[in-house]
């Protein structure tokens, strides 16, 4: 995001309670991620706009074929996420893993959590509901995305599972 001098200081405290919050999301929905076995859940597409942004821009987004985030700058220079997940129902426990980021979201962002008010940062004008779409769709014309696997991390329950068959 510019850093406009116009901006007032409660403008730009607000934006990085907003940064601060998505990247802990972000951080935790790869945790979860990287608790599924199939590796093909685990692929993602990340975008990132390393310079200095402006308005209207994409700071961050994350697709993956179960979860969507994304960081974005509005023209009057605040920052907001959207998010986005797979309509599934509970094979495997994926519902688990989509409905946990939402409620991830909205923890994080609620006045609780960060001190001050961005509960208006969470954008619902537009919401992602197939995620594996987008992420094909974004794979076959990708022009701003990096491929990134997440590695797999065995959980402590499925390591005992594990221990207790061998």
């Amino acid at each position: 995001m510019k850093h406009d001098p116009k901006l007032k200081k409660n403008q730009l405290t607000y934006n990085k309670s907003v940064g601060l919050a998505y990247f802990v999301v972000l951080k935790q929905a790869k945790q979860m991620l990287s608790t599924l076995e199939p590796e093909e859940l685990r692929y993602t597409l990340e975008r990132e706009d390393n310079a200095t942004s402006q308005a209207g821009a994409i700071i961050h987004e994350l697709v993956n074929p179960l979860i969507y985030l994304r960081l974005e700058c509005s023209n009057e220079d605040v920052l907001s996420i959207h998010f986005g997940i797979e309509q599934v129902t509970n094979q495997e426990g994926l519902s688990a893993i989509t409905s946990k980021l939402i409620r991830l979201v909205y923890k994080h962002t609620a006045k609780e959590a960060t001190g001050i008010n961005i509960e208006r940062c969470v954008k619902t004008d537009w919401l992602i509901n197939s995620c594996s779409e987008l992420y094909e769709y974004i794979e076959e014309r990708n022009k701003h995305h990096t491929f990134k696997q997440i590695k797999y991390k065995v959980t402590a329950a499925r390591r005992k599972l594990i221990l207790a068959v061998a």
